[in-house]
């Protein structure tokens, strides 16, 4: 019994390096070791499917009118936890990507509880150490299927709401179902990184995907 508990918790260590990998793996990933990888289902140029395991992240929660208020607070928030602010006084390694969770049903005026996160490195990802801020959390992203629009530039609360919107007008051509609820604003680049930026826009995937036909 022991010799098989050792051995389920070789394989999730080894399924959580997996999933969190090495920055070479993906073209997205230029300034950070390791990044959040998955597995392609389909794309075309208007939007992919894709698939990634179960993966764990530190989060804080931000109430705003804007997210791009909401983001600055939060990130310099979570920033300091990787950089030293947890009780094990330990820096943890900058990865990629950053997801910003939107609420959908926002009130005209009125603000939003708006949920930034960043992706613990496979060294972290089964024992963290703990925050020293009682707004900073860990959460963990369950295995799921999402559909992704991607965009260059910054992402602001304006780029983000105009490829949401395109996002949800091409699923709602080909009728799919997904979470309407919320959805991830999610950035690739540091903020001193100026050309080749790189953004996305995720809506959980309901049911079964529905992969985009050639344009």
């Amino acid at each position: 019994m022991v010799y098989l508990a050792g051995l389920v918790g070789l394989v999730l260590i080894l399924t959580a390096e997996a999933r969190v990998g090495n920055s070479s793996e993906s073209r997205f990933c230029t300034e950070s070791k390791e990044c959040l990888l998955y597995d392609l289902v389909c794309k075309n140029d208007d939007y992919e499917v894709r698939h990634y395991d179960s993966v764990k992240w530190v989060s804080t929660d931000e109430e705003a009118y804007f997210m791009d208020k909401a983001t600055y607070t939060g990130f310099r928030r979570l920033f300091n936890y990787i950089t030293g602010s947890n009780k094990a006084g330990v820096n943890i390694d900058m990865t990629a990507p950053v997801t910003v969770k939107i609420e959908e049903k926002k009130k005209m005026w009125g603000s939003s509880v708006f949920t930034l996160s960043f992706l613990l490195p496979s060294t972290h990802q089964m024992t963290p150490p703990q925050p020293t801020d009682d707004k900073v959390y860990f959460t963990e992203m369950p295995d799921m299927k999402v559909y992704v629009r991607s965009y260059g530039g910054w992402m602001m609360s304006l780029t983000s709401s105009v490829n949401s919107m395109l996002l949800k007008r091409q699923l709602d051509k080909v009728q799919a179902t997904y979470n309407k609820d919320y959805h991830y604003g999610v950035g690739y680049d540091s903020p001193k990184k100026i050309l080749n930026r790189h953004n996305e826009v995720w809506y959980m995937v309901e049911g079964e995907p529905v992969c985009p036909t050639s344009s």
